[in-house]
């Protein structure tokens, strides 16, 4: 009876879920409006949903009940009674290898074609491994935090202390269990930041000087800022973007990380800045652009159901746009560190074709973060430098 009561709820789930809404904003709304449902009923009808989209563009024509099955057989490593009642032949081979239940579901399913789940992948970056990244589709990201290393010790014994599995990724990295309350573990905050493996990777591009002067150009929540202020604590930093509540929102992380000397501007770069950029010239600028996101989606598995190719077209347009504005306040010879969370080759590769092109910078070196291969987001960072005048 209780997964039969499950099911109904991921199936209420799906049918009020509007398609143009992260399901991290839809579904407390949802929990809210149905009381009744305690933490453990909220814990399962969120993973059916998610692993449901996890399934992307595969089976299509199949009812969401069985598609549902085969998600949650391909996205499971561990029993749960959920399968176990519906589909018990499954269930019993649960941990069998990513590859040994793809034959399975295809032995039940014919039509089933790994391809399908992202059907773009003639689109990714070239350095991307195809197979691999669709078979990530099937798990669920971590939860990384980059720790303060003044209070790593700290960190490492609170974590213990609650009873939570963590691994050390290096360089002051830890992951987690995606989900994991870090707000019912730690009074103080500041001892770290939540931040994805591959974004705390893009700093390793900085490589910024003492008293340098640098802009975030797109700083949204501030991460990169951090990491920036992390490497030099001394530089003069200048931070803009288009949402004036996301600059409202940046003070407070700011000074909780110890960061206190910057400049906000609101700015949208897609128009000449000039009036309210004048005379300013910066040895480093981060445009971490606005694109599809599609490298993030292993945590947002909806949006692969969302999203059409044109989008990424657009992004490609937009990211021209902004960039001739951002780049020309690079003072000679210093870089620009050019990131997306992309893995769609027009925001990436072909930006930097555009920018060596068309504005003569010089690609120093670019790289494909590739998440995908340890439970993290596939990122794009590329640092090209500005021509010097001879």
């Amino acid at each position: 009876m209780k997964a039969i009561n499950q099911l109904k709820t991921f199936q209420r789930i799906l049918a009020e879920y509007p398609a143009d809404t992260p399901l991290s904003k839809f579904l407390p709304g949802f929990y809210r409006q149905n009381k009744q449902m305690g933490s453990t009923d909220r814990k399962v009808a969120g993973r059916l949903i998610y692993n449901y989209f996890r399934l992307g563009r595969a089976l299509p024509n199949l009812p969401p009940k069985d598609r549902l099955m085969v998600a949650e057989f391909l996205c499971n490593s561990q029993s749960n009674s959920f399968l176990l009642h519906f589909k018990p032949e499954w269930e019993a081979c649960i941990g069998f290898s990513i590859d040994d239940k793809i034959a399975l579901v295809k032995t039940a399913y014919p039509d089933f074609k790994l391809e399908d789940v992202f059907p773009w992948t003639d689109q990714l970056s070239a350095d991307i491994d195809k197979k691999a990244f669709l078979k990530s589709f099937f798990v669920q990201p971590d939860l990384f935090i980059r720790v303060n290393q003044k209070f790593e010790s700290q960190v490492k014994a609170e974590l213990t202390k609650a009873g939570i599995a963590f691994k050390d990724e290096g360089n002051n990295c830890l992951s987690l269990p995606n989900g994991t309350r870090l707000d019912a573990i730690f009074a103080n905050q500041h001892w770290f930041e939540v931040q994805d493996l591959s974004s705390q990777q893009t700093a390793n591009y900085f490589k910024p000087q003492r008293w340098d002067s640098w802009w975030d150009a797109c700083a949204a929540s501030g991460g990169k800022s951090l990491l920036l202020h992390s490497l030099q604590p001394d530089i003069k930093l200048v931070v803009s973007d288009i949402r004036e509540s996301i600059l409202a929102n940046l003070d407070e992380r700011f000074q909780q990380a110890g960061l206190m000397k910057y400049q906000k501007k609101l700015l949208d770069l897609t128009e000449n800045n000039e009036q309210l950029l004048y005379n300013y010239a910066f040895d480093g600028i981060i445009l971490d652009a606005p694109c599809s996101g599609s490298g993030t989606w292993g945590r947002t598995p909806e949006m692969i159901s969302q999203f059409e190719m044109h989008k990424a077209d657009f992004f490609k347009r937009l990211q021209q746009n902004i960039i001739p504005n951002v780049a020309k306040h690079l003072k000679p010879g210093k870089p620009l560190i050019y990131i997306t969370c992309s893995a769609f080759h027009a925001e990436n590769e072909d930006a930097v074709n555009f920018i060596t092109e068309q504005l003569g910078l010089q690609l120093e070196e670019m790289q494909v973060l590739k998440g995908y291969s340890h439970k993290a987001d596939t990122m794009f960072v590329a640092r090209l430098v500005a021509p010097v005048s001879t």
